[in-house]
């Protein structure tokens, strides 16, 4: 198999010097091919399959030297599958369209590797329920894409498409990467604590945290069983919809329009607005106050007895961490990373009492939610500290997803921003259970309202 992958296992393409900003992603480059024109124009005829697949291919060649999001990923397979995707399911909602699945998800034509050394060699099996799932609704899957060690903090080397001198965040590094370079039009990831929504915002792309519980983990590996949950980063958030409709198996709709007079938002900076850093706080005042425009835009501040959710989302995905993991430690704790071990030490360590107070600390928090949130759309809620940091060592901080993860609350990026040196901010969006389609509606509408901000 010729395979191209960031961490060069057989790689055609090789990584830049560190400090090259030469192969960065454009902010010239034409707008991404989004899912949902492709769906459009291969049914109705205006685009051939082989105009999509020369597209993506090309976007690839061109983005992966710097970039490195590809884990695995072999042309020859990826112009096959989509090629068989669109000939066997050419009114399926995906039919033809590229995927690329991070790299703790199961796929039957790649091997699964964890993003962890004890895996090197990769795991074989079938489709996870998610890609089995895609797959016939028409999605041709391209490869997998990079992922931190375990999805934790210990990174690949995913590069941010913006800036390759800084972090992609993590730990679906390599998924944002992709749709954030146009290699993709639609990626899968997943979220334990901020995994989804912090390298959206990092490279300036939309990701839908779903509610907890509502797809299928089958064939993924698992974290924390009472955190972990399935999702998905696109450009567009009508390509946000479009695969929850695949995934769910009902119709595709196009996101409503909304009347920006009764949109109601909620503002929640939440109890660790402190670690917000400077250009990051003045973003995020400077993006409610343009929305406060255009809607009906309220305070909404979460009651001192909830000050301790962020923590009790860490004791509760280290206890379970330790327990998902045990078998790894046992056969391979000396090709973990420090940061994991540590992770399953204070997972081994902690009893049995804080674990269930910190599980019950979160379901009053959800029961709070409902109050604080029973007026509004949804809330506003900032996305990450600023922007992505430099440098590729670490994926930056989950802060400000960890309480919503907790929670089990749909969440959105909004990108639109940008900060200081020039790279993405984004947005969050936090609804009530079963809001998703709202949200990625609202989403849809605010994007450009931040995007004025520049």
């Amino acid at each position: 198999m010729n395979t191209v992958s960031g961490n060069g296992i057989d790689g055609r393409i090789a990584a830049p010097p560190a400090d090259s900003e030469t192969a960065a992603y454009s902010h010239a480059d034409p707008a991404p091919l989004t899912a949902v024109a492709i769906r459009r124009g291969l049914q109705s005829g205006e685009m051939s399959m082989e105009a999509v697949l020369a597209h993506f291919l090309g976007r690839i060649e061109e983005h992966e030297g710097a970039v490195q999001a590809w884990r695995e990923f072999d042309p020859a397979l990826a112009r096959v599958n989509a090629l068989r995707q669109w000939q066997a399911h050419p009114q399926g909602l995906l039919g033809g369209v590229p995927l690329a699945v991070k790299d703790i998800i199961a796929t039957q034509d790649y091997p699964t590797r964890y993003g962890s050394e004890i895996y090197r060699e990769g795991v074989r099996g079938g489709d996870a329920d998610c890609v089995a799932r895609l797959r016939a609704a028409g999605a041709a899957v391209f490869g997998k894409t990079v992922t931190t060690e375990f999805a934790y903090f210990s990174p690949g080397p995913t590069a941010n498409p913006h800036d390759p001198r800084r972090t992609p965040g993590g730990s679906s590094s390599g998924s944002a990467a992709a749709v954030a370079a146009g290699m993709v039009p639609l990626a899968l990831g997943s979220q334990t604590a901020g995994s989804l929504i912090r390298p959206a915002a990092y490279c300036g792309v939309f990701a839908l945290k779903p509610g907890f519980g509502l797809h299928s983990l089958a064939g993924i590996k698992p974290m924390a069983p009472s955190l972990d949950t399935l999702g998905w980063l696109a450009n567009d958030a009508d390509d946000l919809e479009l695969m929850r409709a695949a995934l769910l198996g009902i119709a595709y709709q196009p996101l409503p329009r909304l009347d920006a007079g009764a949109l109601r938002l909620g503002v929640c900076r939440g109890h660790e607005w402190l670690q917000m850093e400077p250009a990051g706080a003045t973003a995020f005042e400077a993006a409610v106050s343009r929305i406060a425009i255009a809607a009906m835009v309220s305070e909404r501040p979460l009651p001192d007895e909830l000050a301790g959710l962020s923590a009790a989302q860490k004791t509760v995905q280290a206890y379970e961490a330790a327990r998902s993991f045990a078998t790894d430690w046992e056969q391979g704790r000396a090709r973990m990373s420090p940061s994991l071990r540590a992770l399953i030490e204070a997972g081994q360590a902690c009893a049995e009492v804080d674990y269930r107070a910190a599980l019950d600390l979160g379901r009053c928090g959800a029961a709070a939610f409902e109050g604080i949130a029973e007026d509004v759309d949804a809330l506003l809620v900032p996305a990450a500290p600023g922007e992505a940091p430099p440098g590729l060592a670490a994926t930056g901080d989950p802060v400000f997803s960890r309480v919503w993860t907790l929670l089990g609350l749909p969440c959105v990026n909004v990108p639109g921003q940008r900060g200081p040196q020039g790279m993405p901010l984004g947005m969050q969006l936090v609804g009530r259970p079963g809001s998703e389609r709202r949200l990625l509606a609202i989403a849809r509408h605010l994007q450009p309202l931040l995007a004025e901000l520049g």
